[in-house]
């Protein structure tokens, strides 16, 4: 009596065509959960970054500077979306880290002088030191922060700035004291001084332009390290503890050091953040990390999406460019601004913290998924034209 075994299963392939008429047919589990997982996202993401790289070229370097300052901004927001939107722990104390980096960078990066210390390294040393001193703090206060959360946890990281700013105002060796600050890192990177002005091919690149595209690459680099992350088994374990920790912990994922990690991870994409930010923005005052400071890292996610990166960095440049925005309306429709510059009896930072209540009160009633879930919404409507359903 004979026996026969049945070959061995193979991967089975869609033919190209199928595939191209149905961007979304997955026949593996690695073709789904790949970072660009259909054409339109590859070339979009691909679009995209070409015209984000040829926008200092375009446009005024003050538009530039804005522009460095929304890629600062979304690579905090990436680092606190990783904490609070796919792990589920809610933070306040997000300006404490990122001050952490940018005094941090100033000392390892800086030039001494009779009241503050600095070393002068290379930047291509000072950054992964930024982010690394705030992710050992993230490390320090993990454990008291994960044994709490929801209110509880908000109002611990709130104390967590609270005490930030005393130390920021008062260690005047590092931060140079309230009211007085000092200057950032030396922006020179494998000994390139970014701050001079250079000639590529016909080209002429200023400080403005050069500090913006070194500022997409971190934040190209760090969304991607976010996406695998995310996509990961332990972006599976963030997704567990935040939909239900006791489950989670049922099933074997350890509650203590995932939420650790978080923090460690979260508070090192914060360092990175106050690094470029106070090299982008050319001066470091100690008043700057504040509640406020949080509270627009807060509004990146919320505004922009919960736990999800695209719509971290919509919300990056939707509260940085707001400001701008505002100024712009108030220069085009001049009735609206009275004699002592304030609209409707409010200033424009006062409105711009009115708005950012608003939105984010809409954004939890009416779109959990922030801009990033009405993007979703406008391509599901196109994408099934004329049918509504």
């Amino acid at each position: 009596m004979t026996t026969t075994r049945e070959d061995s299963p193979r991967t089975v392939r869609a033919p190209r065509a199928v595939l191209r008429g149905r961007p979304r047919l997955y026949t593996t589990y690695a073709a789904d959960q790949a970072i660009w997982n259909t054409p339109a996202k590859a070339w979009w993401t691909g679009g995209l970054l070409v015209l984000a790289v040829l926008a200092p070229f375009l446009v005024t370097s003050d538009v530039t500077n804005l522009l460095a300052l929304v890629a600062v901004y979304a690579i905090g927001g990436i680092g606190l979306n990783l904490l609070t939107g796919f792990a589920g722990q809610v933070s306040l104390g997000h300006a404490f880290f990122v001050g952490a980096g940018a005094y941090t960078a100033a000392v390892f990066g800086g030039t001494e002088t009779r009241t503050v210390i600095g070393f002068g390294w290379d930047m291509a040393l000072w950054l992964p030191m930024a982010a690394l001193i705030p992710a050992v703090l993230g490390l320090v206060v993990a454990p008291l922060a994960s044994r709490v959360r929801g209110l509880y946890l908000a109002t611990l990281t709130l104390g967590l700035v609270m005490l930030g700013e005393h130390v920021y105002q008062e260690w005047t060796s590092v931060t140079g004291g309230a009211g007085i600050g000092r200057r950032p890192a030396e922006p020179i990177l494998f000994g390139v001084d970014l701050t001079k002005k250079y000639k590529v091919a016909g080209v002429v690149v200023d400080e403005t332009i050069t500090l913006y595209l070194v500022c997409l690459a971190v934040l190209v680099l760090a969304a991607l390290a976010a996406r695998n992350l995310a996509r990961s088994k332990v972006g599976r374990s963030f997704a567990a503890v935040r939909d239900r920790d006791i489950a989670a912990e049922v099933m074997g994922v350890p509650l203590q050091r995932t939420k650790t990690l978080a923090f460690v991870i979260s508070s090192a994409y914060a360092g990175v953040c106050g690094a470029l930010l106070s090299v982008v923005v050319g001066q470091i005052s100690a008043e700057r990390w504040n509640l406020l400071l949080s509270i627009d890292f807060l509004a990146i996610v919320l505004i922009g999406g919960i736990a999800t990166l695209s719509g971290t960095i919509m919300g990056a440049a939707f509260v940085v460019l707001l400001p701008r925005i505002l100024e712009e309306l108030t220069r085009a429709f001049p009735l609206l601004v009275d004699a002592e510059g304030e609209i409707l009896g409010v200033t424009l930072e006062q409105l711009q913290l009115i708005l950012f209540g608003v939105l984010i009160a809409a954004v939890i009633v009416l779109e959990p998924r922030g801009m990033f879930g009405l993007w979703l919404r406008a391509r599901n409507y196109f994408k099934a034209w004329p049918f509504s359903y």
